[in-house]
């Protein structure tokens, strides 16, 4: 990986670029982003959900039928193949 770090100071201009041998004949990804920018990238931080939070989403039908189906996947994985 390369990483090269620019200041502008036109609209235009030549970049001139070096790249090593092993990169010759590869694609290579050419990305430009402002530092200022990735600084105040907020991150979505995920949801901490216990599992009391999914308490009742099932039917004790359905939680009876999908019990059945682990027990059924379980004894697969016993089986020789």
């Amino acid at each position: 990986m390369i990483l090269q770090v620019i200041t502008p100071e036109k609209e235009t201009f030549d970049l001139p670029v070096s790249f090593p041998k092993d990169y010759l004949g590869k694609q290579v990804h050419c990305l430009f982003f402002i530092e200022e920018e990735a600084k105040n990238t907020v991150i979505s931080k995920l949801s901490s959900k216990k599992p009391s939070d999914f308490f009742g989403i099932l039917s004790k039908k359905e939680g009876d039928e999908f019990y059945k189906h682990i027990q059924q996947m379980r004894g697969e994985w016993e089986r020789d193949i």
